[in-house]
């Protein structure tokens, strides 16, 4: 379930997942039952909603619990639900594929307002469309680059892998010694193993996909690709679907297999662990997990899985204008792999800007310094970080303490008893412009960033002498 918290306030109340019911269907499969939680404590009716939508205009399902639905309104909603099905099934998709791919390439085309594979006899029902003519065998094996991306936040949030978020993965996973990757909600790493094994590589990786984007069953077979939603562990063909994967996890008595998963970073991770520990009984107790998700989430999933660990890597995207790695993006990528596998065995290219720590015993990114009090590299976004006694922890260098909230936030923050006084001392008599204890408490971040505006000057400046060097001697090449 696509964490519908939000709809309230980001730092407000909000339903709290409790359990998913197969009896109550959604047209994007079974909902999930919610209560709304203030401080703690739960208020209201407990009701029924969309798993995978957090908005009600994307997917207007609701129900009160214990709630008696008429026979009328059931006729209804299933009528509904059957009208926003796909127009063929996976099967059909399949049978399509073969006889897509025999015709001459001038033949082939692809509708990108249907998104879809088009035969020959339905070229006319697609006449006024936007139509890719002679789609070729390259662009096939690469369907998440044919495919438009959802990018709809509260619904699908359909982000993909640069190739060098991807080769990084896959590179991970041989050096690992992984044979087979459950990939769930991961097509684009889907793809490149695939074309891997295409190209009969010596390592050669199997791979099944598991996602709730039905168009990629236009491109792969029932043993390659399964509808899954993995806010609900639902699989939308039944048991056939089920034994697939379950036979995947299972093959060479369940050795070498690795599960990968991108979710949704709106998702609640309740409902995502609820689901992933579903899959994770479909193997074995130990299922080597990589799961792709924002550093803010860290306590989360810790509490769900605590023998996690975060990795420094910064996942990045090729359609999401921040979620870039280093300064290619607007900011850097928020984005860490998560994972039970044994952070010293993972190396962190160093031409990317990795290093490793002894003292930690793992990579850590260039600027995520040790601290000697914390006995640890503790920057979670890449950046260099600084330790504050009163927290007894590493905060963010643009942060101070505030002595009203009692813990270190930007300068600009509002305070939670803003009226008390001063920001910085406490004190009721003057607020924090006039407060004799200014220089002090900004003395640390004036330096830091004092510093790091000196060091960017320095390297325009640096920049700018080798641009007018170079452009000196063109000119006098021309001569």
């Amino acid at each position: 379930y696509v964490a519908r918290r939000r709809g309230y306030t980001i730092f407000g109340p909000g339903p709290e997942v409790l359990q998913p019911l197969f009896s109550v269907m959604a047209r994007h499969s079974p909902t999930l039952l919610f209560a709304k939680i203030l401080e703690g404590k739960e208020e209201g009716r407990r009701f029924y909603a969309c798993s995978a939508c957090r908005e009600r205009k994307d997917c207007n399902f609701f129900q009160w619990e214990n709630e008696k639905v008429s026979e009328a309104r059931l006729a209804t909603r299933e009528k509904y639900n059957q009208s926003h099905q796909p127009p063929f099934s996976h099967t059909d998709n399949v049978e399509r594929y073969k006889e897509f791919i025999v015709l001459p390439q001038s033949e082939r085309k692809f509708c990108r307002e249907c998104q879809q594979l088009l035969l020959p006899q339905e070229w006319g029902r697609h006449s006024g469309h936007q139509v890719l003519n002679s789609v070729s065998f390259a662009q096939l094996k690469k369907p998440s680059q044919l495919l438009s991306p959802l990018e709809n936040k509260k619904t699908n949030a359909q982000y993909l892998f640069t190739d060098r978020s991807c080769q990084f993965l896959l590179d991970l996973i041989v050096t690992q010694g992984f044979k087979r990757v459950l990939c769930v909600g991961t097509p684009r790493l889907h793809e490149l193993i695939k074309l891997q094994a295409s190209h009969e590589e010596k390592t050669c990786v199997k791979s099944l996909l598991l996602d709730i984007d039905f168009r990629y069953s236009q491109f792969y077979t029932e043993d390659d690709f399964c509808h899954y939603n993995m806010f609900n562990h639902y699989f939308f063909a039944g048991k056939g679907a089920y034994d697939v994967c379950q036979k995947f996890l299972q093959q060479d008595k369940g050795k070498d297999v690795i599960m990968v998963a991108d979710p949704p970073f709106g998702g609640l991770v309740e409902a995502l662990a609820f689901s992933f520990k579903k899959l994770i009984a479909m193997w074995s107790k130990t299922l080597p997990i990589l799961w792709i998700f924002p550093y803010f989430f860290e306590s989360r999933i810790l509490e769900f899985f605590p023998n996690f660990c975060m990795l420094d890597y910064q996942v990045d995207y090729d359609n999401h204008a921040l979620y870039k790695h280093g300064k290619t993006g607007r900011k850097q990528s928020p984005v860490r792999i998560f994972t039970n596998l044994a952070p010293h065995l993972i190396v962190l290219p160093a031409e990317e800007g990795y290093r490793f720590c002894a003292l930690c015993q793992r990579y850590v990114s260039l600027n995520n310094q040790h601290c000697e009090i914390c006995n640890s590299c503790t920057s979670k976004d890449g950046r260099q970080w600084i330790h504050c006694n009163l927290c007894k922890k590493c905060v963010k260098s643009s942060w101070i303490h505030c002595s009203i909230c009692d813990h270190c936030a930007l300068p600009s923050h509002s305070c939670k008893n803003a009226d008390v006084g001063c920001f910085i001392c406490g004190a009721r008599d003057h607020k924090r412009s006039a407060c004799p204890n200014i220089k002090q408490s900004f003395v640390l971040h004036v330096l830091f960033c004092r510093s790091t505006k000196k060091a960017k000057q320095k390297k325009k400046k640096v920049k700018a002498n080798a641009m007018n060097k170079t452009d000196g001697k063109r000119s006098r090449n021309t001569r």
